[in-house]
């Protein structure tokens, strides 16, 4: 199947040079959000020669607007290079984004339902809310005879075509709120989460982690009992409507929600009996979050450079979307006693709208021990791949201009010189046939991008 695009973008500024516009792709860092890598383009395509036709054509176009326009504008008013994201990737996930600049925006509605092959470690032996290591742990099980074998077996389940349950910690919304607020609230989703219907065309486990072997951990925190119900309560319903369709979800939703009414009855009352006896003694929490802050952009002194000197990469200042995965230091114990759990590397190709932490944590239910997901690579989306000629590298943004410019400019130029088709792969190359996306309209503004709570999707 092939994806339709727009003529060319590539035009010339009457007297101003070359206009920059197209699509790209960045191997996005572990630890950044999506949003923060766009702001950090822009942060260093703004100043830039190459790219002030681009906007100089904004600008331009600006002083044509009524003032009934600009007074619309929601945006800042400062103008910088318009870029968007074609599928975003979580804090904890790394690899291709891709990146569309200019008109070049308009593209990146098709990349949202191509195909993505992602490689996963699974870390076994506990589960959390959020079904990777950023979460909290709900629960533990035994992982002392867990096989490869046993795994590879387990697998066989999620190949096909099939209907997946999203994470609760996700940017899904019911009633018109997302349920990782329910979550956050410890509060009973209003009616079961809407399955998906997905397609997983390649599955493979590529690397098996012998206990003592890796480094790869559980989180420390446990989650609260308020928080280990609710994750629970949700977990029974999809289980449910897994094995007995919707009625069956029902009513344990009906269950766990006249549980629940019965469960806040009695603790209002305890703490009533509580009160009159004179027992209750006030307890505080105190909540710090650690902002990041706007600082000057940092330098950083690294060896390795091609002539045998240390290599000067400046960093753009740090930004919200900054620092999200806490490192774990070196000298921190293992979160379990003895040689731990087993891990895997997982290899899959998969349609849109796919969540790998979703898989991870299934999969450690099919074999009952949990499981969750410890690392994520998107190795590929669409035509761009970690390491091919249309994907840059980040770091090549901190050695400068010398370095990334006649890279974006060449791959900004590849991708308006090739016919007016995009090849996604077909069935008989390991992807999937999908239909292509309709056209989206897309403001003159960069492409507002929702910051999701770390956990990694598809």
């Amino acid at each position: 199947m092939s994806f339709l695009r727009p003529q060319p973008f590539l035009k010339m500024a009457t007297g101003t040079g070359k206009i920059l516009e197209g699509v790209f792709g960045i191997n996005k860092p572990i630890g950044l959000s999506s949003a923060q890598v766009i702001r950090d383009c822009q942060n260093f395509f703004d100043p830039s020669a190459r790219f002030a036709p681009l906007l100089d054509q904004e600008r331009q176009h600006r002083e044509k607007e009524s003032r009934f326009q600009k007074n619309r504008r929601k945006a800042k008013k400062n103008i910088q290079t318009k870029i968007g994201h074609g599928g975003t990737l979580d804090p904890l996930a790394g690899g291709v984004l891709i990146l569309g600049v200019g008109k070049g925006t308009k593209s990146l509605q098709q990349f949202l339902l191509c195909t993505k092959t992602y490689e996963t470690v699974v870390v076994f032996g506990a589960s959390t809310d959020t079904y990777d290591r950023l979460g909290k742990i709900i629960k533990k099980g035994d992982y002392s005879n867990l096989t490869r074998d046993a795994v590879d077996k387990a697998l066989e389940q999620f190949r096909g075509t099939y209907r997946q349950m999203p994470p609760l910690y996700s940017s899904l919304k019911m009633n018109g709120k997302p349920l990782y607020e329910y979550a956050r609230e410890g509060k009973p989703i209003p009616r079961e989460i809407e399955t998906r219907e997905v397609t997983v065309s390649d599955l493979e486990l590529v690397e098996w982690y012998e206990p003592g072997t890796h480094k790869h951990y559980w989180p420390d925190e446990e989650a609260g009992q308020a928080e280990k119900d609710v994750a629970q309560s949700v977990w029974r319903v999809a289980k449910a409507q897994e094995d007995g369709g919707e009625e069956s979800a029902a009513k344990v939703a009906a269950e766990e929600e006249e549980s629940k009414a019965l469960e806040d009855f009695n603790s209002k009352k305890r703490a009533a009996e509580e009160a009159v006896d004179g027992l209750v003694s006030d307890e505080t929490r105190a909540s710090k979050r650690v902002k990041n802050e706007e600082g000057n952009p940092e330098e950083k002194l690294m060896s390795g450079a091609l002539d045998g000197k240390k290599e000067k990469l400046v960093k753009p200042p740090k930004g919200r979307g900054s620092d999200l995965v806490p490192v774990r230091p070196d000298d921190m114990p293992a979160p379990w006693e003895g040689k731990g759990p087993p891990a895997a590397k997982i290899r899959m190709t998969v349609t849109s709208g796919f969540y790998v932490r979703s898989l991870c944590h299934d999969l450690g239910e099919k074999l009952g021990c949990g499981a969750m997901m410890a690392e994520l690579i998107r190795s590929r989306q669409g035509q761009f791949t970690l390491g091919g000629a249309n994907c840059l590298e980040y770091d090549d943004l901190l050695r400068g201009e010398e370095v990334w410019g006649p890279k974006v400019e060449s791959m900004l130029d590849k991708w308006n010189a090739r016919p007016g088709e995009i090849q996604e792969p077909t069935v008989e190359n390991g992807g999937i046939k999908v239909e292509s996306a309709p056209e989206v309209k897309v403001e003159s503004e960069p492409a507002p991008v929702k910051e999701e709570p770390v956990a990694a999707s598809g």
